[in-house]
């Protein structure tokens, strides 16, 4: 764990996340609290994630998301090095959309 981010204000916000329903709950929560920038780049870096586990070149990756190499490199860096938050999430879509 991060301790420059563990707070009891950070539990929080995870635990209020954890409430969330559906979809169109996230979508009301997190545009309440992330500006629209802020939720695309999650989501770009999220696909990013997705691409890389895919084995495809930075290139297809930029071409398909419009990330930065930059972007993909930190990305990359989290997969490789990270706490496999990426590999967690994207490993339980993939079971969910196999049933």
């Amino acid at each position: 764990m991060n301790d420059k981010i563990h707070s009891e204000e950070v539990d929080r916000l995870f635990q209020g996340i954890l409430t969330l329903r559906n979809t169109e709950e996230c979508y009301q929560f997190f545009e309440d609290v992330c500006t629209v920038n802020e939720i695309l780049s999650l989501s770009q870096r999220f696909e990013v994630a997705a691409m890389l586990r895919e084995k495809r070149t930075y290139l297809d990756i930029a071409d398909k998301t419009g990330a930065s190499t930059a972007t993909i490199s930190r990305v990359n860096r989290s997969l490789n090095y990270g706490r496999d938050g990426y590999d967690m999430v994207l490993g339980r879509l993939s079971e969910q959309e196999k049933k």
